[in-house]
């Protein structure tokens, strides 16, 4: 398996190694937290916290993480389609497209959860596989020896099957519930906050007055929305809640922001600059995360203000701590055996449904011990590599998303 690079990228083909790998490590956890339901006796504060409840769990702060980092690949991935030629329009229509595909993968997978398996005709544990097979015909990169009649057959087919999938969706205790974004999901929702960021940084080209603007609207908007200030009429409440509530867009807006600032020191080389600005833009956010809880609480399941910046703070904190390993220690070596959740991201996200509904479809189980305490949280942890290795495998087999 290749190394990350701790060297510089040609123009076309900048990727930042500590942003990979802060991308990878986030994925690893939430592979991890979500195979936590399957374990018996382990640490509360492991998983997510109760609704209403003041206070955040592990689980609950690798979201946001993943939000922000959306944020902080934002500049650079609109820089490097610039240098290609890429024109406004054709940025924004990139923009869009993204957002279509993370909605539609988003609403899918929330279906998945609601399947009325006798009133559908179809097992649900195949509702999972089928969709993310799908969704690999349609958006997987195609080695350019591939004929173009076989992509068109495979994009078809995944085209067709996910139509063919809502059209026999049933779903809800009776049964009669139809295919509907009943809720977003996870993809779906960093969909509408990657609209939202991505518009915003394509209109503002790195000019840092502009993003650091929309990330304080957005901070103040989820607070607005929080005191109920919001007006309640057509215009507003037709705008999506990831959009509206300000949060999540503030975290993937404070991952833009943060870039910018991240590129303007790293161009200077002056890496003590840096390390002193992104420690003081933390101190403030924790700091206001502070100062907002005693109103709104410290919630995820409410998307509170404080959960916006103590999570924002958390993952600048963890983006400089490996910028400081892997790019300046030069030691990005030790991340090499989670490469693929970095740079394969979606995949990733992907593979565990299909593991999940071979364990149905064969009815293989572990034994108890296995599922356990500390036991249990290694063999979770051992499931989150199993992904990521089998991501790479994957790749290497010329099975690679990308939107």
């Amino acid at each position: 398996m290749t190394e990350f690079s701790s060297l510089p990228k040609p123009a076309l083909m900048q990727r930042i190694t500590s942003i990979d790998i802060l991308r990878a490590l986030t994925m690893v956890l939430m592979i991890f937290v979500n195979d936590l339901w399957s374990l018996n006796n382990i640490p509360g504060w492991l998983g997510h916290v109760e609704h209403g409840v003041d206070g955040i769990g592990l689980a609950d702060v690798v979201f946001p993480a993943f939000l922000f980092i959306v944020g902080l690949s934002l500049p650079f991935a609109i820089d490097n389609r610039r240098k290609k030629g890429d024109t406004e329009w054709q940025l924004m229509m990139h923009v869009l497209t993204r957002t279509i595909a993370l909605l539609v993968m988003g609403v899918f997978l929330v279906n998945g959860e609601t399947i009325n398996a006798p009133a559908m005709g179809i097992p649900k544990y195949l509702w999972y596989p089928l969709s993310c097979l799908s969704f690999i015909l349609i958006w997987n990169v195609y080695p350019k020896s591939t004929k173009r009649s076989l992509v068109y057959i495979a994009k078809a087919t995944g085209i067709i099957t996910l139509i063919t999938l809502a059209i026999l969706y049933r779903g809800g205790e009776e049964g009669n519930e139809r295919f509907a974004p009943h809720w977003w999901g996870i993809l779906g929702l960093i969909g509408w906050a990657y609209l939202a960021s991505g518009l915003i940084t394509v209109f503002a080209k790195n000019n840092f007055y502009v993003i650091a603007g929309a990330w304080i609207f957005f901070a103040v908007l989820s607070m607005v929305a929080h005191a109920g200030l919001l007006p309640h009429n057509k215009i507003i409440t037709g705008i999506p809640d990831a959009i509206r509530g300000g949060t999540l867009a503030g975290l993937t807006m404070g991952g833009v922001l943060t870039s910018l600032i991240f590129q303007y020191y790293r161009k200077k080389k002056n890496t003590t600059r840096l390390t002193v600005v992104l420690l003081g833009f933390s101190a403030i956010l924790i700091v206001l995360s502070v100062i907002t809880r005693p109103y709104w609480k410290l919630a995820k399941l409410g998307a509170t203000p404080a959960w916006l910046f103590l999570c924002s703070a958390f993952t600048i904190l963890a983006f400089l701590a490996i910028y400081w390993l892997a790019d300046v220690k030069r030691k990005a070596n030790w991340f090499t055996i989670i490469k693929p959740a970095g740079t394969d991201t979606l995949l990733c996200y992907l593979i565990p449904y299909f593991l999940y509904a071979f364990v149905n479809i064969t009815g293989a189980h572990l034994p108890a011990v296995l599922l356990t305490g500390g036991m249990g949280l290694f063999k979770s942890f051992l499931f989150a590599l199993l992904c990521v290795g089998l991501t790479g495998l994957l790749n290497r087999g010329g099975i690679k998303l990308k939107l």
